[in-house]
């Protein structure tokens, strides 16, 4: 039962942050942070499916993981093959009206909601799409740093990235987006804490 539960939240999650992904960060060429921000540079820019770059990105952090931990490994593995095919399945698809313009602005801070949301759901089934937040778990405990302040690192990095090979309204609207990304994925792991002590 608890399978099948977890199981619906991955597949949740990953329809949410697919939706705020495809919906509002890419049609203006907007980024995320970490491996989810690496593949949507390289769809950008060569037009390959974000999924796919992203799996084949995380091949060498799960063997990462196999070798050192492995109940990251377990926990997200379901969840970063479930969203990478949900993000690929959902960009050929028309669930918004094609005349509905939005903002960048507000299109970038929906997409940081519906990214956040998605992957603050699964935080709260101890389950994720992967990706950089082992290597920022493995250079804390080798260099005793922040966690946090190594994803916000890693992600500072990939957007500016972003903004270098793209524009400069890529990075500064994918600041954005990261922002209420890290809010709203905080905001649900902490109610999740809070609610259970």
């Amino acid at each position: 039962m608890y399978f099948l539960k977890k199981t619906a939240i991955v597949l949740l999650g990953s329809m949410l942050l697919s939706f705020g992904i495809n919906f509002f960060l890419v049609p203006f060429e907007v980024l995320d942070g970490g491996i989810i921000g690496i593949g949507l540079i390289i769809k950008y820019l060569t037009g390959i499916q974000a999924g796919l770059v992203i799996i084949c990105l995380s091949v060498p952090i799960f063997v990462l993981a196999w070798l050192y931990n492995k109940n990251y490994f377990y926990n997200s593995l379901h969840g970063m093959l479930i969203s990478s095919f949900v993000i690929d399945l959902l960009a050929s698809s028309q669930l918004l009206p094609s005349d509905m313009i939005l903002h960048p602005i507000v299109s970038s801070i929906l997409g940081g909601i519906f990214i956040g949301v998605g992957i603050g759901i699964m935080l709260r089934y101890e389950t994720s799409t992967g990706g950089t937040d082992l290597i920022a778990q493995f250079l804390s405990k080798l260099f005793n740093i922040n966690v946090g302040m190594i994803i916000f690192v890693i992600d500072t990095v990939v957007i500016s990235i972003g903004g270098w090979l793209i524009s400069k309204d890529t990075f500064l609207l994918s600041i954005l987006t990261v922002i209420f990304v890290g809010f709203f994925t905080s905001f649900c792991t902490w109610n999740y804490k809070t609610e259970n002590g």
